[in-house]
């Protein structure tokens, strides 16, 4: 049976996205080559950026994949790094900084709370070493945006490396990389530009690139051999994923024709409003009360009625919704996404669905 997803990505794609995977390409062919191309450039225009400083790096594999290319290719052995954690994709980049042997520090807030820069001043006024911030945009644990614009000029103003996983929000709201003077913003081909898993990208700073390039470490993840082959004539070092690029390069295309990211936002936002008011009219509460994101929502487990996740999933996904379980370890609750193909009409559906459901259990 055909469904939806509700999801932060993998999410549910246009049929003209599936089609053009239709196509068997060949990595070293010319027009595939010229796709590649014109994805960089694509990329580099929604970020607000062009080609003089910045370039598009894309990486085989998870937006995970990207991000760790970006600490084991960037962050250098004289490196201090700041990563700032409001829930599992920030641990998740402690994680990697410990695996790569990486010398960093953690500051670490609620997974309904935001990271402030207030509090990151003063790790830096006592860590006069740390060279580097990473940070998460939206963090998809529990829905929360993280605010960028206080960082970011924290960054500059101590001329620190700014790293943003911008994972679930790039291309479904505004972020103008340039004005943020971020040196390196990670997302996925599965995510708000609405293509299929397969590779992550990085927008990245040339002159960093260039002068981090005997950092990494790792063959396949190195950034910067990657962004010297890619720039040459668009062919991959590696094997690239063919048909996930395809879909991509139509997403790009479907993107602008909806208006960009701009009406892209709007429609992310409408559904988004629209799920958390139906939501709370049938006493559901939600978990994040500020800097709600407009991509994923959590939801309490409610306790007006008899409550069981598994059954509810299932119920849902019988007739045609797919959602995510609760990311948030100390707290009984589940997701809701509304990014992808997705509409005010589905959530409307989802909506009758759950109250049908509600009504079933009372029953």
């Amino acid at each position: 049976m055909a469904y939806k997803l509700l999801t932060p990505g993998p999410l549910t794609t246009s049929d003209t996205v599936k089609q053009a995977m239709m196509i068997d390409h060949c990595t070293w062919d010319n027009d595939y080559k010229t796709i590649t191309l014109d994805i960089r450039k694509r990329l580099l225009a929604l970020a607000g950026v062009d080609g003089t400083d910045y370039t598009v790096v894309l990486m085989q594999g998870s937006g995970s994949f990207g991000v760790e290319a970006v600490l084991s290719s960037e962050i250098g052995p004289e490196d201090h790094l700041l990563i700032c954690s409001n829930g599992a994709y920030g641990k998740r980049m402690v994680q990697m900084s410990e695996r790569l042997g990486l010398k960093y520090t953690v500051y670490e807030v609620g997974d309904c709370e935001i990271p402030k820069a207030s509090a990151i001043k003063k790790y830096l006024e006592h860590q006069e070493d740390i060279t580097a911030i990473a940070m998460v945009h939206s963090e998809t644990t529990s829905g929360i945006l993280n605010e960028l614009e206080e960082i970011a000029a924290l960054a500059k103003e101590n001329n620190q490396l700014f790293i943003v996983d911008a994972m679930s929000s790039f291309g479904g709201i505004t972020i103008d990389v340039k004005a943020l003077d971020i040196d390196f913003l990670i997302s996925s081909s599965n995510k708000c530009i609405q293509g299929v898993p397969g590779f992550s990208f990085i927008i990245g700073k040339k002159a960093e690139i260039e002068q981090r390039k005997d950092y990494a470490r790792s063959l396949s993840l190195d950034i910067y051999g990657q962004f010297k082959e890619m720039d040459k004539d668009g062919k991959w070092r590696f094997t690239s994923p063919t048909h996930t690029v395809l879909a991509f390069h139509q997403a790009l295309i479907e993107l602008e024709e909806e208006g960009g990211i701009k009406n892209r936002n709007l429609r992310y936002l409408a559904n988004n409003q629209l799920l958390r008011t139906k939501m709370s009219d049938l006493g559901f509460e939600m978990v994040v009360k500020e800097h709600q994101g407009p991509f994923i929502t959590s939801f309490y487990y409610p306790k007006s009625f008899p409550f069981e996740f598994d059954s509810f999933y299932y119920y849902l996904k019988e007739r045609g919704f797919v959602i995510y379980p609760g990311k948030i370890s100390e707290l009984e609750c589940f997701r809701i996404g509304n990014i992808g193909e997705i509409y005010p009409e589905d959530i409307e559906e989802l909506i009758r669905i759950i109250a049908e459901y509600k009504e079933m259990l009372a029953a």
